[in-house]
């Protein structure tokens, strides 16, 4: 698949078959394209928790906040909910800060899932003193991202912005329909 198509293709899903199980050499796999990745400095601050049972997904879940622009909306459904987690943590003893080094790794990782056939999201709407109690994350760990991952059974489609609206949107059959800016408004010749 070309680079572009795998972009294309690699969407926040927020809609997920709940059977479907991924396993943890995957969520492993996932992580070692992250390690890959570049980092600031080449610090590698970056840990990472990984979470693909049901019970443990269960613990995840409510430290999530799902679609801001979905007022009405409180997240996937039982049976639709993401089948594994990945929370991105920054290692304070390493780094005092993180830059780009967490969305450089989300990406890398969020690209590999879509090549294996899964969705996800990347989150930093978190509830993080919930998840860090939830989870025993301790202090020197700060919470940067959580991937919510699963097999997507949403269809998510790019339109153009209208009128300058940039918000997210559900249409009658539940289609996920995501604003993006033309690419000559993008490109400042000076």
């Amino acid at each position: 698949m070309k680079l572009k198509d795998l972009v294309l293709k690699t969407r926040s899903y927020r809609r997920f078959d709940e059977s479907y199980r991924i396993e943890y050499r995957t969520l492993e796999d996932l992580v070692d394209l992250a390690r890959l990745s570049a980092s600031g400095a080449n610090r590698q601050p970056l840990k990472f928790l990984l979470y693909n049972s049901p019970e443990n997904c269960a613990r995840v879940f409510p430290s999530v906040v799902w679609a801001a622009y979905l007022k009405e909306w409180g997240g996937p459904s039982t049976g639709e909910r993401p089948t594994a987690y990945i929370i991105i943590l920054g290692d304070k003893s390493i780094a005092e800060g993180f830059g780009v080094d967490h969305g450089i790794a989300a990406q890398s990782m969020m690209l590999g899932a879509t090549e294996a056939g899964l969705g996800g999201c990347m989150i930093a709407s978190i509830r993080r003193e919930m998840l860090r109690n939830e989870l025993l994350i301790p202090e020197k760990f700060e919470i940067l991202l959580i991937l919510a991952l699963g097999k997507p059974i949403e269809k998510v489609i790019i339109d153009d912005i209208k009128d300058g609206d940039i918000k997210y949107w559900r249409d009658n059959e539940q289609n996920h329909h995501v604003p993006k800016r033309p690419l000559g408004d993008l490109i400042i010749k000076l």
